[in-house]
């Protein structure tokens, strides 16, 4: 293919760019209220003890898996995501809108009511999955090409971050002081079918798309455990691996930062939701020096500082902040300052990973299987540490956490030590990234070599 054409191929219309943007924005809405909302709307409405939140994280985890396992092999013999993604973000906002019914479900029944959220959010996170991983995720890595790969990468990898920006300052705008988390869901939930409706009529499957079937389902479904074969993939497993243990310490304080900022240190929803912004907001601008840096083939070199800035973070926060460091009563007091920069160095390096990891990755995905093979990304993203943190996360919080006695019994109240545990997990993220980096190198050099024997 000569350059003319391949640039024409990378060229991504407006409509498009729409549809990445809307599709990935309104999805990561929908996750961060999964991932921060659901946990303060369980302190807040069923009980403040740490284990309905692991057992509710590590569930939806493992649906989540199973479902991009098995909505991405069908995407990939049927030859399109667009049903996926559509009917998936459908599902979605209507699961969405009923996890906040079992706020009704009578204290006095806190077994009931604990079951119950882990059983609606792992529904929410099965049918998230099917439109937002096995859908939304394997159309975008579809769409890229050499010419966009890092400017895609770049949008999937900011709209996580939008999305906690966004949905932590409306959330807290909407819950407000009545602490109406079901007006939350409404609205979310309803953005969430709005734009599966929108894709249902407007999104176009990438030409270049095409069925591949290989025996039965459930034979063609079980090949991605190949582990031979994935293990075989070097540079893939080492990038994966790195993921998953810096996603262990990441996970181990992100499930309980908001309670931690409203019960521990004493601010409200809404000044929560403006810190967390200001800091995560700063954190997006790390995004332009780290495409340059992907872009001129130095991908291992950014994973190495992001892991150095968030572990710089998570550190400074551990030293520097506490209840009597902060002022809760205004969110930009000077006091809060501290907090503000642990928030912005700690966000800097979750964006700068989750970025260069993602578009690494999606590089060296098999080109027939690529739905298949974000299961085996959500894996490593998600499954991995969503278990492994939230394992680490209860006993951290039940032996160094703030412990009250309250009406239902014991409350556990999450402190700094989750930010100093998940400093440690994440430094061992190091280790494979050096065997990560290798074999990327030799890869470039590679494929370096093959354009200049081609060139010649």
């Amino acid at each position: 293919m000569d350059g003319s054409k391949t640039a024409k191929a990378a060229k991504i219309g407006l409509k498009t760019w729409i549809l990445v943007w809307g599709l990935g924005i309104a999805g990561q809405l929908c996750w961060n209220i999964e991932n921060q909302w659901f946990n303060t709307f369980i302190y807040a409405k069923i009980a403040r003890d740490p284990s309905i939140i692991s057992w509710m994280v590590a569930v939806s985890a493992v649906a989540t898996t199973f479902a991009t396992f098995f909505f991405g092999t069908l995407a990939d013999r049927k030859g399109s995501r667009k049903p996926f993604v559509a009917w998936g973000y459908i599902i979605w906002g209507i699961c969405t809108i009923a996890f906040g019914l079992t706020e009704y479900i009578p204290k006095e029944q806190l077994a009931v009511a604990a079951a119950m959220v882990v059983i609606a959010d792992a529904v929410m996170s099965f049918f998230g999955s099917m439109g937002n991983d096995a859908g939304f995720n394997a159309w975008t890595n579809d769409l890229m090409r050499e010419g966009n790969r890092g400017q895609i990468g770049a949008a999937l990898a900011t709209q996580p971050v939008i999305g906690t920006i966004v949905g932590t300052l409306l959330g807290g705008a909407l819950i407000g002081d009545e602490e109406n988390y079901m007006l939350l869901f409404i609205v979310m939930g309803g953005l969430v079918i709005l734009f599966g409706i929108v894709a249902l009529l407007f999104m176009r499957d990438d030409p270049s798309l095409a069925p591949n079937v290989e025996g039965g389902f459930w034979k063609q479904f079980a090949s991605v455990f190949n582990f031979k074969k994935f293990f075989s993939q070097k540079e893939l497993v080492t990038v994966n691996i790195t993921v998953a243990l810096f996603f262990i310490g990441f996970n181990v304080y992100f499930a309980h930062m908001g309670n931690y900022m409203l019960h521990y240190l004493g601010f409200n929803e809404g000044d929560m939701g403006l810190l967390q912004g200001v800091g995560l907001i700063l954190a997006m601008l790390m995004v332009i020096p780290a495409v340059f840096l992907i872009n001129k083939k130095k991908t291992p070199l950014v994973c190495l500082i992001a892991i150095a800035v968030a572990i710089a973070g998570l550190l400074w926060i551990f030293f520097i902040v506490d209840p009597d460091s902060v002022d809760p009563s205004k969110a930009f007091a000077a006091k809060n300052i501290p907090l503000i920069l642990g928030v912005f160095l700690v966000g800097t390096g979750y964006v700068v990973i989750l970025q260069t990891t993602t578009v690494w990755a999606k590089a060296l995905y098999p080109k027939d299987s690529k739905g298949q093979f974000e299961g085996v990304r959500i894996v490593f993203f998600v499954l991995i540490p969503m278990v492994l943190g939230s394992v680490i996360a209860t006993p951290v919080i039940k032996l160094s956490g703030i412990q009250i006695e309250g009406e239902a019994g014991m409350e556990f109240i999450p402190n700094e030590y989750i930010y100093l545990v998940g400093a440690i997990i994440s430094l061992f993220a190091v280790v494979p990234l050096a065997f990560a980096g290798k074999f990327y190198k030799e890869r470039i050099n590679s494929e370096e070599q093959a354009e200049i024997k081609t060139e010649i």
